[in-house]
This record gives structure tokens, C-alpha cells and sequence, in this order.
């Protein structure tokens, strides 16, 4: 096939509007990915390498097919979900099939630290190496990954990169780069970000404030347009920050992503989530997962969600919604620590309106908290249709809290 011809078409979940057509290249995603397979997570022909994601989607296609693939390495593919029959599943297959590289994401690391702390200790298996990748991680969440699951071996990369990328724009390269828990990292060889703010300054490093991550320069895994949808392609990623339409230098139009970040002075790049997920209190803006991260350094919690509540003068205001690790229970006490915990760690700006402690978030069948949802219970707005949830139950025992 020639280069240029298109590979696959990868929609994105449209939880930003219609889904996009994402469509990929043949030469330029395929080089892309077994280059970042082998640089990045350090896969070799004799590795036992396993992703744990659904084949299905971006992950899926570059981390589980093409690049460990193109690299003669052996890949496992499972079915089901990794805590069913029991949450010691994950660490039983890697222990029967002599896994040596693990790839998964925050949501499933968040969901097996909840219902099996301890279970990893009870199999016989050796990771050298080990990938995060979705979503930012939470700093606690990392260093259980660290050392309960890679036993403080394993050198983790926590990566960044988006279904348009084809693979990873941010990481650690391992025994080069040093760890960083909940920090993606530097931008990846050839790969140059660099931050704006909504006006379009450079936002410097060491600054400690967040603005929009953008690429400044293409890249071979970088996608070739949406399907059927050109404009839309140039509106979404390339018009914000365009320095001159008419231009056809690849230098006037950088990439951006839609995610929120901050670059700390030694060039690693915290990813704050979705540039709609970073709320303004009072001119302050605050990334959902730094609050998030915060309210998870309490050790009776598991799993933790922001949402922007409307406040008649600062703007916006959070709400924090938390589930609590097996054997703990609700307080009065409990949320005033979780509270407290929050302004310790970032300042009373991001004190939470309320501390709502809930038995379980509103998830996805493949484990993701459904934010949309509980934003809607804070602001009294209609949650919209749930019944496509894995737990639909649980919307209206929090609404009925939350009133």
C-alpha cells in the first residue's frame, strides 16, 4: 500500500459533540507506533507483552496489534473484565503467561487498588516495565501501581497522547528520563509541545499555570484529517492558534489537543484533563485532577470526582465526589479530612463546596466515572439518558443525597 493510504478510521467517543471520524495513515502510524512500542516501552522480540485494553479502540489498535506486532514480540489478548472473577485476576494471568511488560490505564490501576490492594503480593510474576495511559494518574494511585504492583521494580512512563496521535506525545523514555508520579513527562523525541494561554501567550515553563497544550510541529502518527469532514478537521485542531490562515508552513498552524496542562521548570508536562474540565473560582483556574489527586492522598480514599458547580460570584465552584476504600464508613469527620486534605495540598481556593461520599460513581461499562452525570446532579440539571451505564442505579441514590 502506498504511504499516504489511509489505514482505519477511529472514531472518538463524542463526548464532546458527534463522534469524529479519525483517519490514519498506513506508513506514517505504523513507523509511528513500533517506534514509540520499542523506545518507550521497551518491547523486544523475547518480551511477553500485554496491554490491557480493549482492542477496539486507539490503545487497542497501536499498543496491542501494530506496534508490539512489528516487533515480533508476543502480545496477550484477553477477554472480560480483569476483576471478575476476583480482583487478583490480572496479576494470575500475568503470572501463567509470564508477562514481563503490563499496559493499562488509570481507571482499571484505580479499580483494582479499590477492590484488591494486597492481591498482586499473592502471585509469582516479574515486570521490568509497566505503561499508564488514558488519563492522568493521581500520584497515590501511581505509587501503589509502583510498589505493589511493580514492587518497586518496574520502571513505569506514564504516557499522554490522544486517539488523533497514533501514539504517545509525552513520556519518559526508561533508564534515560526520570519518574515522575502523575507527571506524563517531556514531550517524546521530535515531538515539541508547548503551552498557550486562551489568548495565545506562551505560557512558560515554571510559570505554575495551566493553558493549552498544543504540538508545534506534525508528526508521522499524526491523523490525516476527519473522515468526510475536512473543515471540521482544520476548525477543531489547527484554527485556534493559527498564525496566519493563508499560510501553508507547517510552523503557523500548531495542533491543538483540547487538553489542559502545566510544564513544570525541568519541561515535564502535567495533563490536567480536557481543557473543559479546568474550572475558573474566581480567576483561579484549577484542574479537575489536581483536586482529584488531592482529595486521593487520604488513605480511606478510592476513587475521587470534580465537577464545576455555577456560584453566583466566584464563577465556578467544585464539588468532590469520592468512594471509599472496602471497610471504611461515611462521616462528618471523613469529609472535613478530605476537605482539609484538599487545601493543604493546593490552598483554600479549591476548598470543595461539599464533600458528597458516595458508595460508587456513575461508570461506563469499560470503568470510566461518568462526570457529565454528577455535574448534572450539583447544578439540579436532567442527567440525560444513563441506562447505557454499567450502574445506572446508583444516579438516583446520589440524587436523592444530594437534595
Amino acid at each position: 500500500m502506498p504511504a499516504e493510504a489511509p489505514l482505519f478510521l477511529m472514531y472518538t467517543s463524542g463526548t464532546t459533540g458527534k463522534p469524529k471520524g479519525c483517519q490514519h495513515s498506513t506508513g506514517g502510524y505504523l513507523s509511528y507506533v513500533a517506534g514509540t512500542s520499542k523506545y518507550v516501552q521497551d518491547i523486544h522480540p523475547e518480551d511477553v507483552y500485554w496491554c490491557m485494553a480493549d482492542i477496539g479502540w486507539i490503545t487497542g489498535h497501536s499498543y496491542i496489534v501494530y506496534g508490539p506486532l512489528a516487533l515480533c514480540a508476543s502480545t496477550v489478548i484477553y477477554e472480560g473484565v480483569p476483576t471478575f472473577p476476583d480482583a487478583g485476576r490480572a496479576w494470575k494471568i500475568a503470572q501463567d503467561l509470564d508477562v514481563n511488560i503490563f499496559h493499562t490505564a488509570p481507571t482499571a490501576i484505580r479499580a483494582l487498588r479499590k477492590l484488591g490492594p494486597d492481591e498482586p503480593a499473592k502471585y509469582h510474576y516479574n515486570f521490568k516495565h509497566m505503561t499508564t495511559v488514558g488519563e492522568p494518574i493521581e500520584p497515590e494511585v501511581w505509587r501503589w501501581y509502583y510498589n505493589v504492583v511493580g514492587r518497586g521494580k518496574a520502571a513505569i512512563v506514564d504516557t499522554w497522547w490522544q486517539t488523533e496521535n497514533g501514539g504517545f506525545l509525552a513520556s519518559t523514555i526508561p533508564a534515560i528520563k526520570p519518574m515522575k508520579p502523575g507527571s506524563a513527562g517531556p514531550g517524546m523525541p521530535g515531538i515539541h509541545p508547548i503551552i498557550f494561554d486562551d489568548i495565545g501567550n506562551v505560557v512558560p515553563s515554571g510559570a505554575g499555570r495551566a493553558g493549552n497544550i498544543c504540538i508545534q510541529n506534525p508528526w508521522p502518527g499524526m491523523f490525516q484529517t476527519i473522515w468526510g469532514d475536512r473543515d471540521r478537521f482544520v476548525k477543531t485542531y489547527f484554527e485556534r492558534y493559527c498564525k496566519n490562515p493563508k499560510s501553508k508552513d507547517w510552523r503557523d498552524w500548531p495542533y491543538m489537543a483540547g487538553d489542559a496542562a502545566v510544564e513544570a521548570p525541568d519541561g515535564y508536562f502535567r495533563i490536567l484533563g480536557r481543557v473543559d474540565d479546568v474550572i475558573n473560582v474566581s480567576g483561579h483556574r484549577l484542574g479537575t485532577k489536581e483536586i482529584e489527586s488531592a482529595a486521593m492522598t487520604v488513605t480511606e480514599v478510592a476513587e475521587a470526582a470534580v465537577v464545576p458547580v455555577a456560584h453566583e460570584i466566584k464563577g465556578r465552584e467544585p464539588d468532590l465526589y469520592v468512594a471509599l476504600k472496602p471497610g471504611y464508613t461515611p462521616s462528618k469527620e471523613l469529609e472535613k479530612k478530605i476537605s482539609d486534605a484538599i487545601s493543604t495540598e493546593i490552598g483554600k481556593i479549591a476548598k470543595p463546596r461539599r464533600v458528597w461520599i458516595v458508595r460508587d460513581m456513575p461508570k461506563t461499562r469499560s470503568g470510566k466515572i461518568m462526570r457529565r452525570v454528577l455535574g448534572a446532579i450539583s447544578n439540579k440539571k436532567d442527567v440525560g439518558d444513563v441506562t447505557t451505564l454499567a450502574n445506572p442505579e446508583i444516579v438516583d441514590e446520589i440524587r436523592k443525597m444530594s437534595k
